[in-house]
């Protein structure tokens, strides 16, 4: 059996009107091409860690052009696969005027399709999505973009699979024991995550977005100081975050950039003025980076901002941009929170605010993490205060509602977005995120502006326990609320700046959501892969809920993306190695 020179990809990343991104690892040191069209587009390869990297960037392209494309290594066709069975693999650029339609969702684990795997976790939602785009479903239009928010590893919760790979390499009984340890363990949890041939071809073909959470690195990852300080007491954290961040960078953020943002970028300036005749080896510069942007959060940025003719889609960092410090929390930094404020903006007809934590909590767990915040700061005491702490980390009390001065500092930001002080009102402000494992929509209540609203699709594959999803229906939309709400006024934690309601859900399936923006307003919708007639490996797509989000008439967008006020960057330049 020939083995095919060319690892993972190709992952269609940022795609614009003219350009796009094509990222592939490979098996050695080589010239990778991609071919569209009658021309070609080559990069060589960079190395870390004994892996091999090309990011191919396609310009000149066409507005609006769909093109089928095809991937070399040193002169031979090594993408598609002879005798595929999914359609080729496209570039399509975007339409100017055309309004968006993207999907999004997180919470993606990396186990087999067959009728275990299935059992276990559920229908790869995801790759039920693709199979129906493959097969040119007429009722599934293809998305101009999917965002991943968060998880879509599992660095700490492995599977069989990956546990294979590990004791097959090291002893998995010592520390960190079944979680990843090093950059050749990233590696390989990737592999397994966009290698099933279904997934790969998607991935192929439809542009992605990508932000981290917690699970890309380890549960809890940044929940206070008291965590972080456990963690960098222990023999192994330190080679596992830098390990878990330079591999983010190669294989998730680097797609994120447009040109423009990837040629202002430290580590990539390294790839692109490397004239060397010998591969670069990029190791010990992206190593140094990582562990800098660990230990400093103001180093480096990885959100990142994007317009889409009439709609912005804002991608918040809401782990790596954390300030620990129990006087000062802040679920994003000072100088985060002034880039989030810039880019905060009226002129569109939707403004998308996508953060891997849901911003609008259902309100009984709003007011319990709130509450754990005061008690763990030492509202009731240092003894009640230590068990605050316990609670928080035990059962994840910390999303923005656990963070109250990065919340409220965000709900002005978006309630002054909303009632047109900062440019014209949008039809809708929509924050869209992941992580809770269920899925449900929440609306702040207001009778003037803007909607606001909160999306979440949770999980892509990892579904709750039943039990499990009783108790977090229980905490999230039953007597939590009233209960909630009290204990929090005991420990003196102001009530919200603003209210807000569940418009629907919740719901525990596996799901991936699209949003389309549609006359009527931004269209939401969640579907779900099902196994019919006992055939695992060819599940169906299942619609779960859907709902049109129809702006007020008093606030129907006039604007256009072109009319928003845009202030100066305030850029983060990472400098490998402390250059």
């Amino acid at each position: 059996m020939t083995i095919s020179p060319l690892v993972l990809g190709p992952l269609m990343r940022h795609v614009d009107e003219t350009s796009a991104t094509i990222w592939v690892e490979t098996r050695d040191a080589v010239q990778v091409a991609v071919r569209a069209g009658g021309r070609s587009w080559a990069a060589r390869t960079f190395g870390v860690h004994g892996h091999h990297y090309a990011l191919v960037e396609v310009d000149g392209l066409e507005p609006g052009s769909v093109t089928a494309y095809t991937v070399d290594i040193d002169g031979s066709q090594v993408w598609p696969d002879v005798g595929s069975a999914f359609p080729p693999s496209r570039i399509a650029t975007l339409t100017p005027g055309k309004p968006l339609r993207m999907a999004f969702g997180s919470c993606r684990t990396s186990v087999p399709h067959d009728a275990s795997g299935n059992r276990t976790h559920g229908v790869d939602s995801l790759r039920a999505y693709a199979l129906a785009m493959a097969s040119n479903s007429d009722d599934l239009p293809w998305p101009d973009l999917v965002a991943f928010l968060g998880d879509q590893v599992y660095a700490d919760s492995t599977s069989e699979q990956m546990q294979e790979f590990i004791r097959a390499r090291r002893d998995i009984k010592a520390p960190p024991g079944e979680e990843l340890k090093d950059y050749e363990e990233y590696a390989h949890l990737y592999y397994l995550a966009w290698s099933d041939p279904a997934n790969r071809w998607l991935l192929s073909t439809l542009p992605s977005a990508m932000i981290f959470d917690d699970h890309d690195i380890r549960d809890d990852w940044n929940t206070s100081m008291n965590w972080k300080q456990e963690m960098e007491a222990t023999s192994w954290w330190h080679e596992r975050i830098v390990a878990g961040l330079a591999s983010y960078w190669v294989y998730q953020h680097l797609g994120n950039l447009s040109p423009k943002e990837r040629a202002e970028d430290a580590i990539w300036q390294h790839v692109a003025r490397y004239s060397g005749e010998a591969e670069l080896d990029l190791s010990a510069v992206l190593d140094a980076f990582a562990d800098r942007a660990d230990k400093e959060p103001t180093f480096y940025r990885w959100s990142y901002c994007r317009d889409f003719g009439d709609t912005r889609l804002v991608v918040v960092d809401s782990r790596a941009a954390r300030n620990l410090a129990p006087d000062n929390r802040g679920l994003l930094d000072s100088e985060e929170m002034a880039w989030l404020d810039d880019r905060m903006r009226g002129g569109f007809r939707n403004l998308l605010v996508a953060t891997s934590l849901p911003f609008l909590l259902p309100m009984g767990l709003h007011h319990v993490e709130s509450w754990d915040e005061a008690l763990s700061q030492g509202a009731w005491g240092k003894r009640a205060g230590r068990i605050g702490e316990k609670l928080r980390q035990a059962v994840d009390l910390e999303h923005w509602a656990a963070f109250q001065d990065s919340f409220r500092k965000v709900a002005v930001m978006v309630s002054e977005v909303a009632d047109g002080r900062r440019g014209p009102a949008p039809e809708t402000v929509a924050f869209l995120s992941g992580d809770v494992h269920f899925s449900y929509v929440s609306e702040v209540k207001r009778s003037s502006g803007s909607k606001i609203v909160q999306a979440v699709c949770s999980p892509i594959r990892n579904p709750l326990p039943r039990l499990t999803r009783s108790f977090a229906a229980v905490m999230s939309f039953g007597v939590a609320g009233t209960i909630g709400a009290l204990v929090a006024r005991s420990a003196r934690v102001p009530d919200p700046p603003f209210r807000w309601a569940g418009l629907k859900g919740p719901w525990f399936d596996n799901n991936l959501a699209c949003l389309e923006e549609t006359p009527e307003g931004l269209r939401i919708w969640w579907r779900t892969g099902v196994v019919e007639d006992g055939d695992e490996l060819n599940p169906k797509l299942k619609e779960v809920s859907a709902l049109t989000v129809a702006p007020r008439r008093s606030a129907k967008h006039t604007g256009s993306g072109n009319s928003t006020i845009h202030r100066p960057e305030k850029s983060r330049r990472a400098i490998p190695g402390g250059r």
